[in-house]
């Protein structure tokens, strides 16, 4: 038991002196309290935003001044995942405003440099000691403005004349505070010296720039109009500022089911990969026959240009036509009642079966007059051996080939067969009447169903 309390106290003590080198106890704390040192605090004020690379991680705690004249803040940090400090952190009072207000910007260090160390008394006593070396202060703008006013010109004439007397013999003292007071002032070195070892590549960078800049200047209306109507959509788009925030809230979940969509498109684009390869292999055939169909392409392009050329001669005739395209119209018009009782009749015709008993009608008949043996077909006939079958120049008596005149007949025939003949007469008339296209083919048809019918008298 005593060896386990021994090694539980060595452990113990080893963690402790740990805990005592690094100046930090654990990441466990709510806040992170750095007491940094400032030339000058200038606008800075309590409850100021402490950043690191732009985001808020603490605020200004307290201020203060030191037994040295320096200004003294306390910074909280808030966010864990920024502390400890370590021995090469930095911190610099930034503008944030055109009212005056400021904020503190820090570097927390790298992870090779040790921890702030910690103070454990006096002023600031608990936090985390940042020297003034680290620390750099603005020079505001409008202090820069007001040296070309004259009160404070003189002023500044006056304060020069006096410290020309206090910084004697300390002028490293106050190139010291001048480059703590700006860091950017080194910065600035580095960078004049960078630019002049890349003197030529700037001469050339002037140069390309004149000839970029050329055809913008040509076209600074279009390049006006661009940022006119890019204004216009930003304030589109603020103004559906919701509807694109619930857009990207609802993005993961669109990328949540996009997952098996994009699973099958990689499941065919493997699939498809032999289909690609032939069609790569295919690629120098289907070239040449694009070679092959290029000349044939001119003499189509040839032939399109000679189509469109007759087109447009043709025109006028096409439009000569409109009066006659006008008149067919007005006869199908006119024609489409008869068309539509044309229509009915064949219909009728068909639907009872009239234009195949009309065909029976007709085989019927040619298989009546004619015959079929092994021999094939023949003609009947029936010879006919009469007194009037000889040849003769002359009339003879008894062999007249007229039909019989319509009084002999008429006194033979019954009164209703002579009514059904004249119906059939008046209806014979009627159609011929219709049917005739002008004058003389009814007068003829007329003159034939008369010598075929013979004379009929009302």
């Amino acid at each position: 038991m005593r060896r386990v309390a021994l090694i539980a106290l060595v452990l113990a003590a080893a963690a402790g002196l740990f805990v005592f080198t690094s100046g930090f106890t654990n990441t466990t704390l709510k806040s992170y309290n750095v007491r940094a040192i400032f030339d000058d605090a200038s606008f800075a004020a309590t409850g100021e935003d402490v950043r690191i690379a732009g985001a808020n991680v603490g605020s200004i705690q307290s201020l203060g001044v030191t037994s040295g004249k320096k200004a003294a803040v306390t910074i909280s940090i808030t966010n864990p995942d920024f502390f400890p400090f370590h021995a090469n952190a930095t911190c610099e009072i930034r503008p944030q405003s055109l009212i005056g207000e400021e904020y503190v910007d820090c570097l927390p260090g790298t992870s090779n440099y040790p921890a702030l160390t910690k103070i454990t008394k006096g002023p600031g006593s608990g936090n985390y000691y940042l020297p003034v070396t680290r620390t750099s202060s603005p020079i505001d703008s409008d202090i820069v403005q007001d040296i070309s006013t004259m009160p404070v010109r003189e002023s500044l004439g006056v304060i020069i004349d006096e410290f020309g007397t206090a910084l004697t013999a300390r002028g490293s003292d106050l190139n010291a505070v001048i480059h703590r007071a700006n860091p950017a002032l080194g910065d600035t070195d580095k960078v004049i010296k960078i630019l002049a070892k890349q003197n030529h590549q700037l001469a050339q960078l002037a140069t390309d720039s004149e000839t970029v800049l050329s055809p913008l200047a040509r076209e600074r209306q279009q390049i006006k109009g661009f940022i006119t109507n890019a204004n216009t959509t930003s304030v589109a788009s603020a103004e559906r500022a919701a509807d694109e925030q619930r857009t990207f809230a609802l993005f993961p979940s669109f990328l949540r089911q996009l997952r098996p969509l994009l699973a099958d498109l990689g499941g065919l684009a493997d699939q498809g990969t032999p289909l690609m390869t032939s069609l790569g292999q295919s690629a120098n055939a289907l070239g040449r026959q694009y070679a092959e169909l290029t000349p044939f392409a001119s003499e189509a392009r040839k032939s399109l240009i000679e189509l469109g050329t007759a087109a447009q001669q043709s025109e006028p005739y096409l439009e000569a036509t409109m009066p006659l395209a006008q008149r067919l119209q007005k006869l199908g018009a006119s024609a489409a009642p008869s068309s539509a009782n044309l229509n009915r009749l064949l219909t009728s015709l068909d639907n009872t079966g009239g234009i195949q008993q009309l065909m029976t009608l007709l085989f019927n008949g040619a298989v009546a007059a004619n015959g079929f043996n092994s021999l094939g077909h023949y003609v009947r006939d029936e010879p006919l051996v009469s007194s009037c079958t000889s040849y003769a120049s002359t009339v003879l008596a008894g062999c007249s080939s007229n039909f019989a005149s319509a009084k002999a007949s008429s006194a033979s025939v019954s009164p209703a067969t002579q009514r059904a003949a004249r119906a059939s007469d008046k209806l014979v008339n009627t159609a011929v009447r219709s049917a005739s296209l002008g004058s003389q083919p009814a007068s003829t048809l007329q003159g034939l169903l008369g010598y075929l019918t013979g004379p009929s008298k009302p």
